[in-house]
């Protein structure tokens, strides 16, 4: 940078006005959506009761022990990866705010090295994508445990897991197409 004509290698990059509180406020968005689907997963495992009949009336269709014991591994997997997208999103805040406070007349900015800031949020929203996907697949199990095994061709558990595949993955490929283009431009 320049100043008086003499060049200053040590100044400091500025980052746009507000960059870093967008990125806080993103972070925030994405810790509160995966707070949600934790919610979900613990739903979800208090509806693993072996044993439970279901709602179809042919006994064959109920779940056995191995789709509950599913059930319960793909909740912990799921759970796991929400844990890890939002512990990385709040380190990521917590350092960005602990930079923030340093210099009270910049209170929007901090100077954070932007490939760790990508990095971490990509971090993040891929922990979270996979705990979607987990989380899916949890849901799949619930069904057949609630409506009966796929296998048995129920409408309802059929319609009911093909709605879920369908809104989920085109909601993923949504939210991992913006997120992709929101980083490479």
């Amino acid at each position: 940078m320049e100043r008086s004509g003499h060049f200053s290698p040590q100044a400091p990059r500025r980052a746009p006005p507000g960059s870093t509180s967008v990125h806080v406020t993103a972070l925030d968005g994405l810790v509160n959506v995966n707070s949600l689907f934790t919610i979900a997963v613990f739903v979800g495992l208090s509806l693993a009761v072996p044993g439970q009949r279901s709602l179809e009336e042919r006994s064959a269709c109920d779940a056995g022990i191995d789709v509950v014991r599913k059930l319960l591994v793909f909740e912990v997997v799921s759970f796991s990866f929400f844990l890890f997208s939002s512990l990385v999103a709040q380190g990521l805040k917590l350092a960005i705010n602990l930079l923030n406070s340093r210099d009270a007349d910049d209170g929007f900015r901090a100077h954070v090295n932007s490939r760790v800031l990508r990095g971490g949020m990509m971090g993040s929203a891929a922990g979270s994508v996979m705990g979607c996907l987990f989380l899916m697949l949890s849901m799949v199990d619930v069904i057949q445990i609630r409506l009966g095994l796929l296998s048995c061709g129920s409408r309802s558990a059929v319609g009911a897991v093909a709605a879920l595949v369908v809104l989920v993955t085109s909601g993923l490929l949504l939210y991992v197409s913006t997120a992709v283009y929101a980083f490479l431009h």
